[in-house]
């Protein structure tokens, strides 16, 4: 006898990479930091411990490490987030996103965010892009002293401010370290990777997607 699928009463998203795809264009601008100090870049594997979390790697140390001169670090940053911020600028919600967000408010599913980025950096996005309202909560890291991804206090907080058991909702991630913070928390995960990650390890995810204009939430749902 098959296994009834879950009852979903919520959807858990990530934000970097999976709403906006702010992880490329970071990634981008910290190469082109590298490349203007005559140093080699970091790889997308050396890069991929950063992705989905905060602090996982000092690129600091890195750069002045393989820098063939001195850094100012001051004037790197500057230069590096004029870059950032006009890669960002052009950058749009990511496929599917909106569908995915009309479908669950049409459904009367709860809708989160839980990021280990900071809140001025998520809520800004958000507001920017005309998304903050869909989000009955915004939780990120910091916020509270909650730890980021791979801790799963940010799903936690996201399912306990819905008012939604864990084992009722769906997180959906984009990275190695979403998933296992979404998964100890308790929720279904759904993967989306991007181009950073689609190499990577996603397997503890219970459905992999190569978009979210490929399917809707109740097909999801249906998989699980």
């Amino acid at each position: 006898m098959s296994a009834a699928k879950p009852d979903i009463d919520a959807i858990v998203f990530d934000f970097d990479g999976l709403i906006l795809d702010t992880e490329v264009p970071i990634y981008t601008s910290w190469c082109a930091a590298f490349e203007a100090h005559g140093a080699a870049p970091p790889t997308i594997e050396e890069w991929s411990a950063e992705i989905g979390t905060a602090g996982a790697i000092d690129i600091e140390a890195w750069l002045v490490e393989r820098a063939t001169g001195d850094v100012d670090l001051d004037a790197m940053h500057g230069a590096r987030r004029v870059h950032c911020a006009a890669l960002l600028d052009a950058e749009v919600v990511r496929p599917g996103v909106h569908e995915w967000l009309a479908e669950a408010e049409a459904a009367g599913l709860g809708l989160a965010i839980a990021s280990s980025s900071d809140a001025g950096w998520v809520v800004g996005h958000l507001e920017r892009l005309g998304l903050r309202e869909h989000f009955a909560h915004v939780v990120t890291a910091g916020e509270g002293g909650l730890p980021g991804k791979p801790a799963p206090d940010t799903y936690l907080a996201a399912c306990a401010g819905l008012g939604v058991e864990p084992r009722h909702a769906l997180a959906v991630e984009d990275s190695p370290h979403g998933i296992a913070a979404a998964k100890a928390a308790g929720l279904w995960c759904v993967t989306v990777p991007h181009v950073l990650t689609e190499t990577l390890d996603l397997s503890a995810a219970d459905v992999r997607l190569t978009s979210l204009a490929t399917t809707t939430i109740a097909d999801v749902v249906a998989q699980l």
